[in-house]
């Protein structure tokens, strides 16, 4: 019986020496690394010009004006004066109507001294 040895040049195989796989590793580590530094400088550019627009959003919907004084309003029918401390008119008459709906009570049997936003 005889025996057949292969080797790797049979197959077109070919072994790279010491210094080349280094080379080839360092090479390696080196493209992913300067491929990751671009993703990162890409997010941090779009991270700052998304905080930048939405910061300009901010400016132009924040009024500059001081709040003003709290306001006294008696609505025909209530049962008395609403003090509203940085609260809409429309917002605080939706509170009113949502807790009145759940007391089950008519609106104007309720007496509400004072809505204020809690920030």
């Amino acid at each position: 019986m005889s025996h057949i040895i292969l080797d790797a040049n049979d197959f077109g195989l070919s072994f790279l020496g010491v210094g080349d796989a280094g080379l080839t590793g360092v090479l390696g580590y080196a493209v992913v690394f300067i491929g990751l530094s671009l993703l990162l400088a890409v997010l941090l550019i779009s991270g700052s010009i998304f905080k930048a627009k939405a910061k300009k959003a901010a400016a132009v919907v924040m009024p500059s004006d001081p709040a003003p004084a709290p306001e006294a309003k008696q609505a025909p029918g209530s049962a008395g004066e609403v003090k509203l401390f940085d609260v809409p008119d429309k917002e605080a008459a939706m509170i009113m109507a949502i807790v009145a709906d759940k007391l089950q009570k008519p609106l104007n049997e309720l007496r509400f001294i004072s809505i204020k936003e809690i920030k």
